[in-house]
């Protein structure tokens, strides 16, 4: 998996690249929730769960299903979110599925049951390019927890940045062509 610090790279990079008008702080921290909650799964580990079962680590709590009914639940709170409902929808939507696209392009693991309840068949991407994180936060604070680390800033924290740094950018392109002094 990717660790518990790099998934909310999504959600951040969308919130500042669309910034606060659109994605209100309260959405932002839903959506860094919903970024993780898909990794409550490794809780199963403990209580006997097998890594195979559809409720196991990468099962149904990472698939896209579970990111729409996260997405859906979460455009219930839309005003308590401060967002429009299909902001919220939308946001918390992809910040939960990247969870999995990210676990889906690590160096470990069994793959990413993208398509559970219906299917338990599990996926990588064709590009696994990040190193897997262990679930255990004992090791991920060792000399393997620091390359884990510059293998999250590579692929996921610099693409993330660009991103949000386009989208800042485009905003302020708009927001000059829009002034009363822009020709």
């Amino acid at each position: 998996m990717a660790s518990v610090l790099s998934h909310p790279a999504v959600p951040l990079a969308i919130a500042v690249g669309l910034g606060g008008r659109v994605v209100s702080p309260r959405l932002t921290i839903a959506a860094c929730v919903a970024s993780v909650v898909p990794d409550l799964d490794s809780l199963g580990f403990a209580a006997g769960v097998p890594y195979s079962s559809p409720f196991g680590h990468r099962g149904f709590t990472h698939s896209l299903f579970f990111a729409l009914l996260l997405a859906l639940f979460a455009a219930v709170f839309a005003r308590r979110l401060g967002a429009a409902a299909g902001v919220v929808f939308a946001g918390v939507l992809v910040s939960a599925a990247s969870h999995g696209l990210l676990d889906a392009l690590t160096t470990g693991g069994m793959g990413v049951a993208f398509f559970s309840p219906f299917s338990n068949m599990r996926y990588f991407l064709p590009w696994q390019v990040i190193l897997v994180s262990p679930i255990s936060v004992t090791r991920f604070f060792t000399p393997r927890g620091l390359a884990i680390v510059r293998s999250e800033l590579v692929w996921i924290w610099t693409p993330c940045a660009l991103l949000a740094a386009l989208g800042v950018t485009f905003r302020r392109a708009e927001r000059s062509r829009s002034s009363p002094g822009a020709r």
